[in-house]
């Protein structure tokens, strides 16, 4: 029975009427799923480098909380408060990008961290889903009104986000996001000269970064022969779903997870697949899928553009970095330090993965005159 009556005007029960109810269950179970493994990854991991076991089992749930608050907070929003909100996100949030390179520090080679109240923020991921909101609004108001320079401006923007990305350098990241908003352009009405333009620059770009950028040579090279270089991680990763099988070694007795690095952020995949087995991981392939799916099929009702492409690259977002973090897990692309949206570790990650998927929810929901799905 539901906790709220159909005649309930308040806030809350309004949202509860027409939010997609069946998309956030389906986050939530990711969510729990996200603890589940926080508790089966981390604690080696944090043995290993000198830190109390729960340590980031702690973290995860103390950061989980507020996600999940910020995603209800922002479901609630219009589409006209959604944008507004997108807009002040994305103005921080690229100021933020752009201090990294005085204030932040150093991993792994790349300056993509800056330190703020405490908390260390990745400012590139909280620039995606508020990049994928604002394109959205230029390229319909573009379409809305021919005078209005949205294209011109949101292609000014991308170049912009695109080069501070390659610059940190985050190559990944500048992948996902061109991938993104050359989507939207497509679904905005582009036309097919400026498709051949796009992929043309896209293969250019493809080959100038594997000729300019040794790290990204390196995984490609890696990737393609892997006697060439360490294939340590991807290799103990493909043994731990091996040795997994259809329904897993059981919590806890997983081995990966004592030699992996990541085993707790990146690989946070292997080590389900080797505890929990082949089934739990299709589980969660189905339940990205359906998020993904089910957020796209209400955009078929859709008439309003600015609705329909800023939910097309906000779910683009979601499915393409849950790809790259399984695919690369299971070695069907180069490696590339991406989190596993709401199950992998990670403050910055899952805190942008929240507002985006609250934005996602609030544009999604049913508003007069639209069928039910």
């Amino acid at each position: 029975m539901s906790a709220f009556d159909r005649s309930d005007n308040s806030i809350v029960g309004r949202w509860w009427w027409t939010v997609d109810r069946w998309s956030l269950a389906a986050v939530v179970l990711l969510a729990a799923f996200g603890v589940f493994m926080a508790l089966a990854a981390s604690p080696a991991v944090a043995e290993r480098i000198g830190l109390d076991s729960f340590y980031f089992v702690r973290r995860q749930i103390a950061l989980l909380v507020p996600a999940v608050a910020l995603m209800f907070a922002i479901s609630l929003l219009s589409p006209r408060g959604v944008r507004r909100l997108a807009l002040a996100a994305f103005i921080i949030a690229m100021a933020l990008l752009a201090a990294t390179f005085f204030m932040g520090f150093e991993v792994k080679g790349a300056r993509r961290w800056i330190s703020l109240v405490g908390l260390t923020l990745q400012p590139s991921e909280f620039v995606k889903p508020a990049f994928a909101v604002i394109s959205a609004w230029l390229f319909a108001a573009s379409r809305a009104d021919p005078s209005f320079p949205g294209n011109i401006v949101a292609i000014v923007l991308y170049g912009f986000v695109v080069s501070l990305l390659i610059m940190q350098p985050d190559f990944g990241m500048a992948v996902v996001i061109s991938t993104v908003w050359f989507a939207q352009l497509f679904v905005a009405g582009l036309p097919m000269i400026w498709v051949g333009v796009m992929a043309i620059a896209g293969i250019g770009g493809m080959i100038g970064a594997y000729t300019f950028l040794p790290h990204v040579a390196s995984r490609i090279d890696h990737f393609l022969d892997p006697s060439q270089g360490d294939g340590f991680q991807i290799g103990r990763s493909l043994e731990a779903f091996a040795r997994g099988g259809l329904f897993g070694r059981g919590p806890g007795e997983g081995t990966v997870k004592l030699v992996i690095p990541d085993a707790h952020a990146d690989f946070v995949f292997a080590v389900m697949g080797e505890e929990f087995g082949m089934i739990a991981c299709i589980v969660v392939v189905a339940l990205f899928a359906f998020v993904v799916l089910r957020g796209m099929s209400r955009m078929l009702i859709e008439t309003n553009l600015f609705i329909m492409l800023a939910v097309t690259g906000l779910l683009a977002q979601f499915g393409l970095q849950a790809f790259i973090n399984m695919g690369s897990t299971v070695s069907l692309m180069p490696t590339k330090g991406m989190t596993l949206p709401f199950i992998s570790y990670g403050g910055s990650s899952l805190l942008a993965i929240a507002f985006g998927m609250g934005m996602t929810l609030a544009l999604t929901r049913r508003r007069p005159g639209q069928e039910v799905l």
